[in-house]
């Protein structure tokens, strides 16, 4: 269909005059009302489900705030070329400040605990020296939006958090005690991301008890 666009727009184009009707000669430079401008045809690509960037800026944090009010919806995005105009002009998490979260979730869920949708979930989390994680990140990205996981459906999305000294990807999911589901989900993503260490796996529920004090449900 678009090729039969593009051709049956070639064939319609006039070719520009010169003002006295002749065709132009080579090298003569017309006014831009002297010219016609061909419409450019571009086939979009619709991903799955849209997906929204938000970043917790480090300079935007208080002590005394509460956690996740400082998050903001960035950029919200539906096709593939729409993602890569995007990443291609935001910077990489080694190029962020020390502090920052940058998140991409499913287009409607919030990055947080308390959203319905994360409320029973949990998370998979890698760890990277400073300034290591960009490949991975990117890698995360192109798994998620592209459908790749087994169990998409559990998927909400993935934080990268830059620290002074170490960069961490977490990949939050929906049901945390679909044992089955989270298993299968850390597995395929050890292997998209080529990690060899061990990756485990934390249900909020625990962490909201528990802090840093818990422990992996899940490993693999």
């Amino acid at each position: 269909m678009v090729e039969e666009v593009a051709t049956e727009e070639a064939n319609n184009t006039h070719h520009p005059r010169s003002h006295d009707g002749e065709e132009p000669e080579e090298g003569e430079i017309l006014t831009d009302d002297e010219s016609q401008t061909r419409a450019v045809i571009v086939e979009s690509h619709p991903l799955e489900h849209p997906w929204t960037f938000w970043f917790d800026n480090p300079s935007a944090k208080s002590k005394q705030a509460a956690w996740g009010s400082s998050i903001r919806p960035v950029y919200t995005f539906s096709t593939i070329e729409h993602f890569w105009g995007l990443y291609n002009n935001v910077h990489r998490p080694s190029k962020l400040a020390v502090g920052a979260d940058f998140h991409c979730f499913k287009n409607n869920i919030e990055p947080k605990w308390e959203d319905p949708v994360c409320a029973n979930g949990g998370k998979w989390t890698v760890s990277f020296s400073r300034g290591k994680s960009d490949t991975c990140w990117l890698y995360t990205l192109l798994a998620m939006i592209g459908e790749q996981f087994d169990h998409g459906d559990e998927i909400c999305g993935a934080v990268v958090n830059v620290r002074a000294k170490q960069e961490k990807i977490a990949l939050w999911t929906k049901n945390a005690a679909n044992e089955v589901a989270q298993v299968s989900i850390g597995r395929q993503w050890k292997e998209f991301l080529d990690y060899s260490d061990s990756v485990g796996f934390i249900f909020h529920d625990d962490a909201k008890k528990l802090d840093r004090g818990a422990k992996n449900r899940y490993t693999v």
